[in-house]
């Protein structure tokens, strides 16, 4: 009878769980600021392995899979937009207790279109990040992260694009919780992940609008040295473009982030990129280079990474390509004017290993400019 009571009090818990994500509105659509407009608040994500559940979701928001939502951006907000966008993310612990990639999404649909993955236009990640090792029965449980993010302003106000498209934002954390079933308390046979919230927000300052031009040319996609590259055993991607016309202040925007946590792994070795534009080097640049110390705090979870104790900033940056906690940067590189015909954009990063073709380096990028 005691073990009959024990269930039964845990599957009440798990409902009141479930309910908590999925019963509430969708925040933005009663939002009065028209400068900001939530559209998550505590999600639930859920293991990202297994079949996805069919927990009811807050109003305009739907489940892609478990560990992905999407929404659309009113038209309220968007004719509120100025120049100036910020994106904040905040993610609460649940059950992962281990560091997992995040990623946002800026998707293209027809307009008054329903969201379809085989029917995107176009898609860009316009914001990647960390989360922390986690106990989400210890203080602080939740992190946030903050990406400013102008240029997608301008991309959401351009009067020809929101015309054509319906803007859509996809928010990614994908994760497991079998160490934490038997890690922390209060986790066992629980099949959720994180709680995710999701918030934009403008000023409400005037502007000269310029149409925008976009050309995405990769989203998320896989880039390594054993399978996504243009030559087995280098770890080299290139990308041939068609621009129809001019392109007056061209701005590439790139995100990479180094995984790989085997022995050896890429996760723990930093590496010079070489980033090419139409055959020209025009960046150099090696990820990590920072203290991971200020997002101690939210690592709650004992890890092998942070260990017991402080490290000095020469320790950190001989090894860690991101923290635990932090966002992954967006890396932004002027490319001035460029004139309509064909051009190449290429990345290398030659010293990479991977070691028994494991690991990989998910690449985004994508130019933007005046029409």
């Amino acid at each position: 009878m005691k073990n009959k009571t024990l269930a039964i009090f845990i599957l009440i818990i798990i409902l009141v769980n479930c309910s908590k994500d999925n019963s509430v509105e969708n925040p933005s659509d009663n939002n009065e600021d028209p400068h900001s407009t939530t559209l998550f608040n505590e999600i639930l994500f859920y293991d990202g392995y297994s079949a996805t559940v069919e927990y009811p979701v807050p109003d305009g928001v739907y489940r892609i899979s478990n560990s992905k939502y999407v929404t659309k951006i009113s038209q309220k907000f968007i004719e509120a937009l100025s120049d100036k966008l910020n994106l904040e993310i905040t993610v609460k612990a649940a059950c992962d207790n281990y560091d997992r990639i995040g990623n946002v999404f800026l998707s293209f649909v027809n307009k008054d279109g329903i969201y379809d993955k085989n029917k995107i236009v176009n898609k860009i990640e316009i914001a990647r990040f960390i989360t922390p090792f986690m106990d989400k029965n210890r203080l602080p449980n939740k992190v946030p992260y903050n990406f400013e993010i102008n240029n997608i302003a301008k991309l959401l106000s351009d009067s020809e694009i929101s015309g054509k498209y319906d803007f859509w934002i996809e928010f990614d954390i994908f994760g497991v919780p079998y160490a934490a079933n038997n890690e922390i308390p209060g986790c066992q046979g629980m099949n959720f992940t994180f709680f995710g919230s999701l918030k934009l927000s403008t000023t409400d300052e005037d502007y000269n609008k310029q149409n925008q031009y976009l050309i995405p040319i990769a989203s998320s996609i896989d880039f390594n040295n054993y399978s996504q590259t243009d030559v087995i055993g280098q770890t080299t991607k290139t990308f041939n473009l068609e621009i129809s016309s001019t392109i007056n202040s061209a701005k590439l925007y790139l995100i990479t982030s180094n995984h790989g946590s085997n022995a050896g792994g890429e996760e723990y070795i930093r590496r010079n990129h070489y980033v090419y534009f139409d055959g020209n080097l025009i960046a150099t640049y090696k990820p990590g280079g920072k203290s991971c110390e200020p997002f101690r705090q939210y690592n709650t979870q004992g890890n092998g990474i942070y260990g017991s104790q402080p490290r000095t900033e020469a320790e950190w940056t001989s090894w860690n390509n991101w923290c635990p906690g932090d966002v992954i940067p967006i890396r932004v590189y002027d490319l001035g004017n460029l004139d309509a015909g064909n051009h190449t954009f290429k990345i290398e990063v030659p010293d990479a290993k991977f070691v028994d073709a494991q690991g990989n380096f998910p690449l985004s990028a994508y130019i933007q400019g005046d029409k």
